[in-house]
């Protein structure tokens, strides 16, 4: 049975093509959201604010399972972000604060976490969401892990977007 719940989804886009897809997506009926950073950009005669998108080649859809299809189908989408061999669901509430975020704040920078071996790090959705973790190895977007908890130890990778350190 379809699951017509209605969900926030990480859309993968060609590159430069974030606002194309947020237009075609848009004119298609589908909720999207494509988070602008306002950023001052200086050309030789002159300084201008433009609105650039925060996450590059990403944007956000809410749909439910049936509507993937349509999403999928629109010119410049390149696929959906999966996590555990599923498209990532982004929380809602994730959503809300990014877009407070942007709208209290401009000029915003986006840049990966520098993990190292060792550091503790917390994990932030999936099914060991806000467990602590200790970093055995880095090997590019991917994090080997290790969770101390009840007397084993469990080894996992994942994607090192899903930690956060701890402070």
């Amino acid at each position: 049975m379809p699951n017509n719940v209605r969900r926030w989804y990480a859309v993968y886009t060609r590159p430069r093509w974030e606002k194309k897809v947020y237009g075609l997506l848009l004119a298609k009926g589908v909720e999207t959201y494509c988070p602008l950073n306002r950023v001052q950009k200086k050309w030789s005669d002159r300084l201008k604010w433009v609105e650039e998108p925060l996450f590059k080649s990403y944007l956000f859809v809410k749909v439910t399972d049936e509507e993937m299809a349509t999403v999928r189908l629109v010119t410049g989408v390149a696929n959906f972000v999966y996590w555990l061999g599923r498209p990532a669901v982004i929380r809602d509430s994730e959503i809300r604060a990014i877009k407070k975020f942007l709208n209290d704040y401009t000029n915003v920078l986006v840049e990966p976490i520098d993990l190292h071996p060792n550091e503790k790090v917390r994990i932030q959705s999936g099914l060991l969401m806000d467990k602590e973790a200790r970093i055995l190895q880095v090997r590019g977007k991917r994090v080997q892990i290790v969770i101390e908890s009840l007397q084993f130890s469990l080894v996992a990778i994942v994607d090192r977007s899903n930690l956060r350190r701890v402070r």
